[in-house]
């Protein structure tokens, strides 16, 4: 396992995606990662039971990870969580909005009492604005972020298929935290780090905000079409399995209508001469590329792609990906097995970390309060 972090201490008290997105992140690099669950634990252990039993959510979120169960509306267990936190370089939370004050647990007061101290909330909308203590959840903002409407097709919006706001904000998160880490070696001093799901995908959405509030042009749900570039996107050979390709500039328009399409002409149609006019002229486009190329069945449409240097790529099944020939694996230990998942997107000469064992609810809890039971805590009010 990788020890960038080796020696930080991290106490997140934490639930569902964003929070335990960062708080992996950290323990990947290799952190001494404690996870506050409530006693039930954190919900999202029971998402789904499709990993032998555990939550596939839960799973890849939650490697290498210490837990304790506490109640921290018992004064006992209270104590506790001030013990630890009085110890640590990072607290994170993702309570409701208000719920840590309300607790004794808020960034203003524990930074006065500790200022190396790193806090970080994650909320749903952020600490200012009106939107600020209304509860939100991935989906909810992907339809108030405008994500949802410039995502589908002409039938409608539609979901992004994985939890794309809370991992904008985890990852978001991750970033500030790393800064301010290295800012605090040469000050000494922490700081307080706020991220919200909202904010964090809304600075995804910059560039169709954009295209609207100054070119006065709203993207199109598009399905698997590139709204502003043609042709990029999925089409389907005569086996009807699609491949998604990509034409950048006109250098590659030429190679495609030359070596894929076979037919020059079509490149020299007034319609199709550079990129905005194939835009304007996409369903025309569309009907001639699909004649085309309804000869070939899909591999033999990729090694077309492939000789004229048009990128593409299968539009890939749950069990293509599953065997995909790229695919780099980690293994997990789980509290009901071992578990296979892909790898972490980065390699660290040229190999993935390792991870600790994901834990079950209060496995660590015992071995956690007798560490942090000799400290002398500042009492919680």
């Amino acid at each position: 396992m990788s020890c960038d972090l080796g020696g930080l201490l991290v106490v997140s008290l934490e639930q569902a995606v964003a929070a335990p997105y960062l708080s992996g992140k950290l323990a990947e690099a290799g952190a001494r990662v404690i996870k506050v669950e409530r006693r039930e634990g954190d919900f999202a252990r029971n998402y789904d039971h499709l990993v032998h039993g555990e939550s596939a959510y839960f799973v890849w979120l939650n490697r290498g990870k210490e837990s304790i169960a506490l109640d921290l509306n018992e004064p006992t267990d209270k104590m506790v969580m001030q013990k630890i936190i009085d110890e640590a370089d990072v607290f994170i939370q993702n309570l409701a909005p208000g719920a840590i004050d309300r607790l004794g647990f808020g960034a203003g007061r524990l930074r006065a009492l500790r200022p190396s101290l790193i806090t970080v909330s994650i909320s749903g909308y952020g600490d200012e604005g009106p939107y600020r203590n209304r509860k939100a959840y991935d989906l909810l903002v992907q339809a108030e972020s405008g994500l949802s409407a410039i995502t589908g097709n002409t039938h409608g919006s539609a979901r992004v298929g994985v939890s794309v706001c809370d991992i904008a904000c985890g990852m978001t998160a991750h970033q500030a935290v790393l800064q301010a880490l290295y800012a605090r070696q040469k000050s000494g001093e922490g700081r307080h780090i706020s991220v919200s799901l909202f904010h964090s995908l809304a600075d995804w959405m910059n560039v169709p905000y954009m295209q609207h509030y100054y070119g006065g042009v709203s993207p199109d749900r598009a399905g698997l079409s590139h709204p502003t570039i043609a042709p990029y996107g999925a089409y389907a050979g005569g086996d009807k399995r699609q491949v998604l390709f990509s034409i950048q500039n006109e250098r590659e328009w030429l190679n495609f209508c030359e070596h894929v399409l076979n037919d020059l002409s079509v490149a020299k149609d007034v319609r199709f001469m550079n990129n905005s006019s194939r835009v304007a002229n996409r369903r025309d486009l569309d009907a001639i590329i699909n004649d085309s190329i309804s000869r070939y069945n899909r591999e033999e449409l990729i090694s077309k792609l492939d000789l004229a240097g048009i990128a593409n790529g299968r539009v890939s099944s749950m069990e293509d990906i599953a065997h995909h020939p790229q695919n780099r694996f980690v293994d997990a230990e789980t509290p009901t097995g071992p578990v296979r998942l892909f790898a972490p997107g980065a390699t660290v000469n040229g190999e993935s970390p390792r991870f600790g064992r994901v834990p079950a609810i209060d496995e660590h809890g015992a071995a956690i309060r007798a560490e942090f039971s000799g400290e002398k805590a500042i009492a919680v009010t």
